[in-house]
């Protein structure tokens, strides 16, 4: 027994002695861990400081039942128990026993209130015994974050998101993706926990001992007054057309800067939403709006001009044993270069391209290149879809693949690629990368600034860009595009129908299906917004031409946009002063000084100065005014004093 006790006491020596750092460690490590606390991300802004995108911190009040000493849990149960009665709505009793029933069963992690907001989170921190806080009264506070937009469904996809899953795989998507990891993001915090059983961990304190920073905000190029006119106006035309899904992109010309884009899709059950960004990721053979790039190259290589005569003949041309035929029956016979792109015939950008570039197609494709159509913009939102043009030797190239080129068929883009190029037109010719972010920012300070980027200096001659533009607005005033066309306000552009999903041709032509689109900007003589629409197979048996479904949102946009977001004019002084504005102000200020308790002349005056003059004397009277204008006649004359409550009615014309 002797032996057996000393050899006790060596082992609880040596354990405590010699291994007890060893053994602390791996308790301590077993019972106490460290947690991140996400930090709070940054917010989203649009160009005039609207929230688009914030996150919400949201709170779980716990209580260590077992943690308050038994005085303080006596005293302050009941207390407790009221202010859970009238925050929660059920009796004082059912808390009262839940608690003492938490503290018998020794539960130190019993759920008070879930998911409640930061003013409710100071409430609750104020209630008798959580007030003590987490030594005293047991308080246990978990934060987590929710993101939310405010504008709800309204460019969602653009304004995006950032997801990363238990496996550390992160889905970025849009604006808030994009600039996630860089700025938005913040930086974790820490805070230690204690293991209390069943899976279970308690924070040790109520505070944490590394607070997380918060992220930077993002301010986007996105205007909310054109971003929500851009989103219904391709929201009614959708619901209308009963298409599958289309995008609408508003673009400032002079900066490139991103005022609204909106892409929606059809659900099953008829509605739309956000699901993807097609407007940046979606490459897609544009059509007709490609005609216009095709006939500036040709005018910059001047192997053609306005004025030439193209044959279009019947309306139906063969090109290498492969038909192109024009919309129009009979066709269009001879006409100008310049009109036909204004009346869009296939037949006729086909030959100006194929007669003038068929031995040399490099010439032509290296134009498309120095104008980097063969090149994404590089735009900050990730995804953007990669343009497709081919050359000689490519798999999909052959003798057809130039005039099919021509009026936009055998090579892709995406609608934002195309819609930068249509910008430059508009931008004097200056090709300017689209920016949907104009700063990062930590409160008022300034961490980074995007400022504008130049693609190319001068894409073509002035006077290919007069005579381009001239036609762009000829399109609008007697071309495809006629039916847009207004009075009130100008507009240029280019209307495009193309088809899709034409693989097997048999099979199309039992269920036709098109791509229409309008490409332009406005207003015509100095141009302030770009825009493009493109509607991806809406119903044939409603309409699928460009100038029918894609162009009247071009024109809704525009017309809103002067209506609803005029242009101001700078002002060279504000201190201009009106003779006769002048001259009232001083007639009001002179009466307004003199009489006190007697009544003034207001005739003559501004119905509602004469109201403001007499409710401001030292003696309260009240005043009745009918109609409007200048003060005809009043009903006491001037001079006489006056007494208090009394009525003074004024006629006004």
């Amino acid at each position: 027994m002797f032996v057996f006790a000393i050899a006790v006491v060596f082992k609880l020596c040596s354990i405590q002695f010699v291994q007890g750092d060893t053994y602390r460690a791996l308790a301590e490590k077993r019972t106490v861990k460290e947690f991140e606390i996400p930090a709070n991300r940054g917010n989203v802004y649009s160009v005039d400081g609207s929230l688009l995108a914030t996150s919400i911190p949201k709170y779980d009040i716990r209580i260590d039942a077992v943690q308050p000493k038994d005085a303080v849990f006596e005293k302050y149960l009941g207390p407790l128990a009221d202010s859970l009665s009238r925050y929660h709505g059920k009796s004082s009793s059912y808390y009262k026993n839940n608690i003492r029933k938490a503290r018998k069963n020794r539960n130190r992690y019993f759920l008070l209130a879930r998911n409640i907001s930061y003013s409710d989170y100071i409430r609750f921190r104020n209630f008798p015994m959580l007030q003590l806080g987490a030594i005293k009264g047991g308080l246990i506070v978990e934060q987590t974050t929710r993101r939310e937009h405010p504008m709800g469904e309204i460019a969602a996809r653009s304004i995006g998101y950032e997801r990363i899953d238990e496996n550390n795989y992160a889905t970025r998507v849009g604006i808030d993706g994009a600039f996630g990891e860089d700025y938005l993001r913040g930086k974790k915090g820490k805070r230690l926990k204690q293991k209390i059983g069943n899976g279970q961990w308690k924070p040790i304190a109520d505070f944490d001992q590394i607070e997380p920073q918060d992220g930077y905000d993002v301010y986007t190029t996105i205007d909310v007054n054109i971003q929500d006119i851009a989103h219904h106006s391709l929201l009614g035309q959708l619901e209308k057309y009963e298409a599958e899904h289309g995008c609408v992109v508003v673009m400032d010309v002079k900066s490139g800067e991103i005022r609204a884009i909106s892409n929606l899709a059809r659900t099953s059950k008829g509605t739309y939403y956000e699901r993807l960004n097609y407007a940046v990721g979606e490459s897609h053979e544009p059509g007709s709006t490609f005609k216009v790039i095709a006939m500036m190259a040709a005018l910059e290589d001047k192997v053609i001009d306005t004025s030439t005569i193209i044959d279009t003949q019947n309306g139906i041309k063969y090109f290498y044993g492969r038909t192109i035929s024009d919309s129009h029956r009979g066709g269009y016979g001879k006409i100008s270069a310049a009109r036909t792109l204004e009346v869009s015939s296939n037949i006729g950008l086909a030959t100006i391209i194929d007669d003038n570039y068929s031995n040399q197609p490099e010439k032509f494709l290296d134009r498309l290149a120095q104008w980097r159509l063969d090149k994404p913009l590089g735009v900050s939102i990730i995804g953007e879809g990669k343009p497709i043009i081919p050359r000689p030797g490519d798999r999909i190239w052959s003798r057809n693949a130039l005039p099919s080129m021509a009026y936009g068929y055998n090579l892709s883009m995406t609608p934002l690629q195309t819609l930068a190029f249509y910008n430059a037109i508009a931008n004097n010719g200056e090709l300017v990368k689209p920016r949907f972010i104009k700063a990062v920012k930590s409160f008022d300070k300034d961490i980074e600034v995007f400022e504008k980027e130049v693609l190319v200096d001068k894409i073509c001659s002035d006077e290919t860009l007069s005579k381009i533009r001239e036609i762009l607005k000829n399109i609008v005033v007697r071309g495809t595009g006629s039916r847009m066309y207004s009075e009130t306000f100008s507009m240029a552009g280019k209307t495009g129908t193309a088809r899709t999903d034409y693989a097997n041709f048999e099979e199309w032509k039992k269920d036709k299906k098109y791509i229409s689109s309008f490409a332009g900007y406005f207003p015509v003589n100095n141009p302030k917004y770009s825009c493009i629409v493109v509607i991806h197979k809406p119903s044939t048996e409603v309409g699928y031409y460009g100038a029918d479904v894609s162009g009247p949102v071009f024109k809704r946009i525009a017309q809103k946009i002067y209506i609803d977001t005029p242009v101001v004019d700078e002002v060279e002084s504000v201190e201009f002063q009106d003779q006769t504005v002048e001259n009232d102000f001083n007639t009001y200020y002179d009466k307004a000084q003199k009489y006190k308790e007697l009544m003034p002349d207001v005739t003559g005056m501004a119905a509602m100065d004469a109201v403001t003059l007499l409710e401001n004397l030292q003696v309260k009277v009240k005043v009745k005014l009918r109609g409007s204008g200048t003060v005809k006649r009043q009903s006491i004359q001037k001079h006489q004093k006056l007494e208090p409550n009394q009525t003074i009615e004024l006629e006004a014309s």
